[in-house]
């Protein structure tokens, strides 16, 4: 699932000037008869819609787009007025004829679409293009106002940044309860800005629906704005997320047969953003085969899809891929896949002095009055002598425990040794 966060450095908001809504159906990018046949369902669902409404549900405008569609529709004697809420077109209403009903039966029947016009392939691979995550750009300075809640090495954090800057790949491992996963939701602060994105996107007659609310985060338009092409949406870059749900499947095109409809798969969702693989290595697939996968697009920034007739169509692949895995890279890729992901990054066990930072915040953040004794009789009695290894998440999940607790015992919060036993034989498990 997607993590939604306020983004680091601003990003464009001018695209809306590249996307003035369409005066004429020829740049809508869309044949006559497509607006026709969706303007046909859209009345045939909804009877009695009048024109505005149409061309709210539609995101067309009426004069010289709709209207025609409208009058061709009438002419073939496929819908009829059958009042008005108003005055003007604008505040006409129609309605299917038995001929028109008919017509649209049958074209629900090739697909039921019916919402936003989409927009044609190629727009959208313009689109893509304009606003690449190539263009991104992260400073130092940027970087460590994102992670700034987090305590990392400097050179784990420069990396990052660097990362960024390529706009292309990152696999993040080390053992588990480190960080990485909110290492890489940090990277969405850097990436910042806004993309436009369409509601649907029209490819070789098939409708795929592009825009997901779980994954896309819209941002309001400009005050005032209405000569935009509202076939786009402006969102935040998006960050999509997978975990070991994942599967090839997942990775392409998904057919309603009931709907005849598209769903993009999860990687087109995230162009222009960053698609992260979590837990990688634990998916139901296997990695090598999964590992594949993405061999096309990191190499020529191009991705492949099927439809269900078997055809293939090229997506432009424009995103940060990040792999983030508690297994060893050995395990899990060869050397040519590793060749491939540009940038590595292990996270590692915090140091003591990191681990205290860590636990000092905590406490902060839970209400619970810092001691340094505390501290110490956790490290030697939970660490020291058991040979345990530190590691980022342990003060959060500690405290967390300890205030637990305290609230059942019915006493404040503290670094007690009696608390922290509690919480300790609760929490760690000999293994």
């Amino acid at each position: 699932m997607a993590r939604r966060m306020e983004m680091g450095a601003p990003g464009p908001t001018t695209h809306m000037l590249s996307t003035r809504e369409p005066s004429v159906v020829e740049q809508t990018g869309l044949d006559l008869s497509f607006i026709c046949d969706l303007t046909l369902k859209a009345i045939y669902y909804q009877s009695g819609i009048t024109a505005q409404a149409l061309s709210d549900l539609l995101c067309l405008p009426h004069f010289n787009v709709l209207e025609r569609a409208l009058a061709q529709l009438k002419r073939e004697e496929l819908i009829e007025v059958t009042g008005s809420q108003g005055f003007g077109e604008l505040a006409y209403q129609y309605q299917t004829t038995p001929k028109g009903s008919v017509r649209a039966q049958e074209l629900i029947e090739r697909n039921s679409y019916v919402g936003p016009a989409p927009v044609t392939l190629h727009a959208f691979t313009e689109m893509v293009e304009r606003q690449s995550i190539q263009a991104t750009r992260v400073t130092p300075a940027q970087v460590r106002r994102a992670t700034a809640d987090l305590v990392f090495d400097e050179d784990v954090l420069d990396t990052i940044g660097q990362a960024v800057n390529t706009g292309r790949s990152l696999f993040l491992f080390g053992a588990s309860g480190n960080g990485k996963t909110a290492l890489a939701e940090r990277v969405a602060r850097m990436l910042g800005g806004h993309v436009l994105i369409p509601y649907a996107i029209l490819v070789d007659g098939q409708i795929i629906k592009m825009l997901d609310l779980q994954h896309h985060e819209p941002i309001p338009a400009a005050s005032g704005r209405t000569d935009y092409d509202r076939r786009w949406v402006l969102c935040r870059r998006p960050v999509v997320m997978a975990g070991g749900e994942l599967t090839l499947a997942s990775l392409d095109l998904v057919y309603d047969p009931v709907s005849k409809v598209y769903e993009a798969p999860l990687q087109m969702k995230a162009i222009n953003g960053m698609f992260l693989i979590d837990d990688f290595g634990r998916q139901q697939v296997r990695p090598a085969d999964l590992l594949n996968r993405w061999i096309v697009p990191l190499e020529k920034r191009v991705d492949f899809l099927t439809l269900h007739t078997g055809k293939k169509i090229e997506i432009p692949f424009d995103e940060l891929i990040v792999f983030s895995t508690n297994l060893q890279p050995r395990d899990l890729v060869d050397e040519a896949f590793l060749r491939r992901i540009q940038n590595k990054v292990h996270v590692g066990n915090p140091s003591p002095n990191q681990f205290r930072e860590i636990f000092r915040r905590q406490c902060d953040e839970l209400g619970v009055p810092f001691d340094q004794e505390g501290l110490v009789y956790l490290l030697r009695e939970y660490y020291v002598k058991p040979k345990r290894e530190l590691r980022a998440c342990h003060p959060r999940d500690i405290l967390r425990t300890l205030v637990g607790i305290a609230r059942y015992l019915d006493q404040p919060p503290s670094l007690s040794q009696d608390l922290i036993d509690r919480a300790c034989r609760t929490y760690f498990v000999a293994l």
